[in-house]
């Protein structure tokens, strides 16, 4: 019975960080894109 383990904490764990990885990413981009259009547009 012991041996049956199975792990699906760490599988939602490791979603968990690439869901927050995947948001952090997408935001930086984001501001970045913004802060060339409004240098653009300003310039």
């Amino acid at each position: 019975m012991a041996a049956k383990r199975k792990p699906p904490t760490l599988q939602q764990k490791k979603e968990e960080v690439n869901k927050k990885g995947l948001i952090w990413s997408v935001s930086i981009v984001a501001g970045l894109i913004v802060l060339f259009t409004l240098a653009i547009i300003f310039k």
